[in-house]
């Protein structure tokens, strides 16, 4: 007698014992978020929705959560513009009528056009400030994180683990971007005193900045992109704790302090205990803004301090892979305890890289539209974002996708191949207009 597909699917005697142990059943979980901050200059701004919106309209248990921080720069100007103008840009950059696998399969590329296209508007506008964003969207137990700049968010995993859920942006601490940014013309160095040694961290010049990326910042050069690094993780059903703080928290704490000083309280307490934490050696000398959020089993309303690792922090940067054509459901029934996944990484500068699809989500995306700004293009109008379209055709069937001009220049732009007026000063002696 054959055995139908249902019944050949076999269940491995761990799997089971596990589901015994912690009786799993991947229900949504609780999101509590906790915020503290102490302001300075007045330059962090923070975005807080527990219930963002809905990936299906109308339906609630389709709702997800976003947490964002910004931390502005030579005024706040493009902190409060990213605040209010991010997420609705990451909502206009995804195709409606999708499934939550390709909801969750094309949310990196979104982030990436949304945080281009909210770059490209500031430049509109003519708004010279810029500012940092560190951008978290949660769906059931899988996170999303889109960042650019030194705010950082960690993740604190049901046994202990530490997990790096965004990227360093300072020329200080990322060789890989200076020689980026040298690349497309700018100078990288310390600020050189007339007279005496050179100081302080690595910035760029003209403009000062001590970052490679950001969003606004348009006087400095278009070498500081607003491509974000985008990592996606899925949690266990025992959940985890996210911290998203500014630098003026992390210059003063390790990833390790901030976990230990606020572990097993709740996410408001612990927030405030970080930011004190943070204030504490040196007085108030930046805006320092923490968010804590919980991502818990229903009705487990605090997190419990780690067992597994007796509280032992494991920095871990080597998640379990998801193989690219394996499904989110199957993953979720099959899901073990206290393992994080990776789904997705890519801290790529190049836009012809990050809004590439594949085949297999190509289909989901207006073909005759710009892929950062969404505008309809009439047949013929598009510029492809590939550097050779004709042999980028032959592999994937397509030359696509497509910019608007205005959105391939300012590609051509951020790659150092449409060099700005100002960009012949390089002298890094001149003034530093701002610090990030």
């Amino acid at each position: 007698m054959a055995m139908t597909a249902e019944a050949a699917l076999t269940v491995p005697l761990g799997v089971l014992l596990r589901r015994e142990v912690t009786s799993e059943r991947m229900e949504r979980p609780d999101v509590l978020c906790g915020e503290a901050a102490r302001s300075r200059k007045g330059e962090d701004f923070t975005l807080l929705l527990a219930e963002a919106a809905q990936r299906v309209a109308g339906d609630p248990s389709t709702s997800f959560s976003v947490f964002a921080l910004f931390d502005g720069h030579n005024g706040s100007g493009a902190a409060i513009y990213a605040k209010n103008n991010l997420l609705n840009n990451v909502l206009r950059a995804t195709p409606s009528g999708l499934s939550r696998d390709e909801w969750l399969a094309v949310l990196p590329r979104s982030l990436v056009a949304a945080f281009v296209k909210t770059d490209k508007e500031l430049q509109a506008v003519a708004e010279t400030s810029g500012t940092t964003v560190t951008f978290v969207i949660i769906d059931e137990w899988v996170v999303t994180v889109a960042s650019v700049g030194d705010s950082r968010c960690i993740l604190e995993s049901a046994d202990g683990s530490l997990y790096h859920l965004s990227a360093d942006h300072r020329f200080d601490s990322n060789q890989d971007e200076v020689k980026r940014v040298t690349a497309c013309g700018s100078k990288v160095g310390q600020l050189n005193v007339v007279g005496g040694p050179e100081v302080g961290p690595l910035r760029c010049w003209p403009g000062g900045l001590c970052l490679s990326r950001s969003i606004g910042d348009i006087d400095v050069g278009e070498w500081i992109i607003p491509v974000p690094h985008v990592k996606q993780v899925k949690l266990s059903n025992a959940g985890g704790r996210i911290i998203i703080a500014s630098d003026g928290v992390w210059d003063d704490l390790t990833f390790k302090m901030a976990l230990e000083c606020s572990r097993g309280y709740p996410s408001d307490i612990a927030a405030n205990r970080i930011v004190n934490e943070a204030i504490q050696p040196r007085g108030l000398r930046d805006d320092t803004t923490c968010i804590v959020v919980d991502i818990l089993p229903p009705e487990k309303r605090v997190p419990s301090p780690p067992t597994k690792w007796q509280g032992k922090i494991v920095l871990n940067n080597m998640f379990r892979r998801k193989h690219p054509n394996a499904s989110f459901k199957i993953d979720r029934e099959y899901a073990e305890p206290d393992v994080v996944e990776e789904l997705f990484e890519d801290g790529s500068a190049m836009l012809s890289r990050r809004l590439t699809t594949g085949y297999a989500l190509q289909h989901m995306f207006e073909p005759s539209s710009c892929a950062v700004c969404q505008l309809r293009l009439a047949p013929g109008q598009g510029i492809s974002i590939h550097a050779n379209p004709l042999q980028h055709e032959k592999m994937q069937g397509w030359q696509g996708p497509f910019l608007c001009r205005s959105c391939h220049q300012k590609k051509e732009a951020m790659e150092g191949k449409r060099r700005p007026i100002d960009s012949s000063t390089s002298d890094s002696s001149s003034h530093v207009r701002r610090r990030a």
